[in-house]
Order: structure tokens, then sequence, then C-alpha cells
């Protein structure tokens, strides 16, 4: 059997790692890797590769500083060149992004099978171009990989065909990578000596509905300035976010990073003390590493976690986050509830294709 696996954003880098890593054990089984190059910055991308021992890209396409349109046209057209030269039995794609969506076309327009890893996940907002990448997705998959019962859920209330070999709920290969990767976890070399364990604030910004309107990003940026008067906050800051604040002279209080590998994010997961984040994958990683999070968008796709109450949906009001980072720095969570499977997803998604 012959999977091409098309990644290109830092989240798809870390579930293909597990992924790849399960498909060694089948010696009939070949991977091809096709790396857009959605995600272009070394210090995002080639770290990865490096660190998780991921196999070389067999195909680098370098698309990326384009437009949306733009971008998944060139890929659509790119990947399709390399799937009519493989003839693949399986298309393999990660999550929702820009080379979700590509190469799930690409594969289905040629009549190749296409496996979506994530699927079923919904914000209801049709705004988010992720939104729309996954639900597109979604309708070319033949095998609908769900991370949870609630993504199966959303699936069969839009009319998907409830069986097992079409929507299996496999749970989340980010669990698999916390699970393998927590012991080798690193220190970033930029985190100050001060900084303590236990006793910081890890934050991420990201979402360009935080980053391209700028009261948003502006209140934002004063709630985490106002938590780091209790007690430090670090921001590991996208190129993006941080040419933003620069341009529009935005000031932060806290301690930024540059962009930083997996291994130092589980690092800074581990020893933080609370989350503020509007990163899909993050979200999560923060109930791995059983640490609160305040989710700073206006919806999740991950609400189980939200009813569950180790997650907070504050949105980026100041006042709101303020009132939830003191609830939660005093509200005991049960962080062993299973919601994202066993941390053998990987090799589930393995059995399934070759069934298929």
């Amino acid at each position: 059997m012959k999977i091409v696996t098309v990644i290109g954003a830092r989240p798809q880098f870390i579930k293909a790692a597990v992924v790849s890593r399960a498909i060694k054990q089948h010696s009939d089984v070949e991977e091809i890797i096709v790396h857009t190059g959605q995600h272009f910055d070394a210090n995002m991308s080639d770290v990865f590769f490096e660190q998780m021992d991921i196999p070389k890209p067999d195909y680098q396409l370098e698309i990326a500083s384009l437009s949306h349109g733009a971008m998944t046209g060139r890929m659509l057209e790119q990947i399709e060149e390399v799937l009519l030269k493989e003839q693949p039995d399986w298309v393999l794609v990660y999550g929702d992004t820009n080379s979700t969506l590509a190469g799930a076309l690409a594969a289905s327009k040629i009549h190749i099978k296409v496996a979506h890893v994530e699927a079923g996940l919904r914000s209801f907002n049709m705004r988010m171009p992720e939104e729309q990448n996954r639900i597109l997705t979604d309708k070319l998959s033949k095998i609908l990989f769900c991370p949870t019962q609630s993504a199966k859920q959303n699936l069969l209330k839009e009319g998907y065909i409830d069986d097992a070999n079409y929507l299996p709920v496999v749970g989340d290969v980010m669990f698999d990578a916390a699970k393998f990767y927590a012991r080798r976890s690193q220190k970033p070399l930029e985190l100050p000596s001060t900084i303590q364990s236990g006793r910081f604030v890890l934050g991420t910004i990201h979402r360009a509905e935080n980053t391209n309107d700028l009261s948003r990003l502006r209140s934002l940026v004063a709630s985490l300035n106002k938590i780091c008067q209790s007690e430090p906050v670090v921001v590991p800051l996208h190129p993006r976010t941080k040419a933003i604040l620069t341009a529009n002279d935005i000031e932060v209080d806290f301690t930024t990073l540059e962009p930083v590998g997996y291994l130092e994010m589980v690092y800074l997961l581990q020893h933080c003390s609370l989350v503020v984040s509007d990163s899909g994958g993050v979200q999560k990683e923060a109930y791995f590493f059983e640490k609160p999070c305040l989710v700073t968008r206006d919806e999740t796709e991950w609400v189980e976690l939200v009813e569950h109450g180790s997650n907070h949906l504050v949105g980026v009001e100041k006042n709101k986050i303020l009132a939830a980072y003191d609830k939660a720095k005093s509200t005991d969570v049960d962080y062993s509830v299973p919601f994202y499977g066993n941390g053998h997803c990987a090799e589930e998604i393995i059995n399934y294709l070759l069934k298929g």
C-alpha cells in the first residue's frame, strides 16, 4: 500500500510524526510526504522535522505568503502532479488548513481515496477559513477519523452515515504525541532564568480573528499585561503577530520568545501554571498536561473541555479574562477523563487504512 501524506503547518508536522512512526511498523506500507510550505519560517517548520524524527519530505512545494485562494489553487495544481506521478492508494490529510483542503481536492478529482485525520470538528463560524476547510475536506473523504464522540455527533447531525468503517472514533493523534514526546521535552534557550517552574502563565496569540482586529488584539495584550503583574507571562510569538504588534506600537509587558519547536512547547506546557491561548491544538495540550486553559476565542471546536471545566471560553474582553484567570487558579479539575483516546490513535488509523 502507498500513502501520500500532505502537510504544511506546524500542528500537522506533529500529527504526521506520530502516524509516520506507526507506518514504519508495516514493511508493506510506503509513505510519500508532501510538504506544501504553508509554514515557511525555519523556526516553525524545519525544526519540527529535526526534533521529531519526521522523514524528510519527498516533495517540497514551497507555497507560502499568498492569499487563501492563490495559495490553495497553487497547492491543488502541484499536489495533483505529485498524485498523478505516485498513484497512491490513499491521500492522508490532517486538520483544517489550506494544505488539508488542497490535498483532499486534488485526490478527489482524480479518484484517489482521502482519509481525514481530525474530522468532524466544528466551530460553527463559517467566517473562519479553518471551518470552511474542515467541512469541505470531510465531504471529500472516504474515511473520517473522528478524535472525539462529539466530533462524530457533529457529522451525524449533518447527515453522514453511522458506519464504524466510515466514521471511526480513534482518539486524537496529538494525545499520542504528548505521551511520546513528554520525556524528550527541552527547555527553551531563550527562557529567562528568573522564570521558575510552576510560576508562569503560557500564552499564544496567532489566530487571525485576534491579530487582524486591532481592538481585539489590544484587549488581549492588555489582559496579558495585567496578568503578568501577578505572575510572569511567557508568549512564544508568531512572526506575523510580532510584526503587527510592532507596526501598531502595541506595547507588551510580558516575556516574548521566538517561535519554539514542539519539544520546547511541551516543556512550557509541563512547567507553566496556566495557559491563555487562541490555538486549537494548545487547548487540548493544556488538558493533556493537566493545566487550566483560558481560550481567547468566541467559540471552540473542543466543547467537551469547556463543558468539563478545564477550559474557559473567554473571548478577548479584559474583565472576562481576568475573572476567568482568578477562577481557574482556584478550581480543581479531574484531568483523568479520557476524552481523546488511549494514546494509540496512530495504530488504529493505519489498521483502518489497511482494511480500506
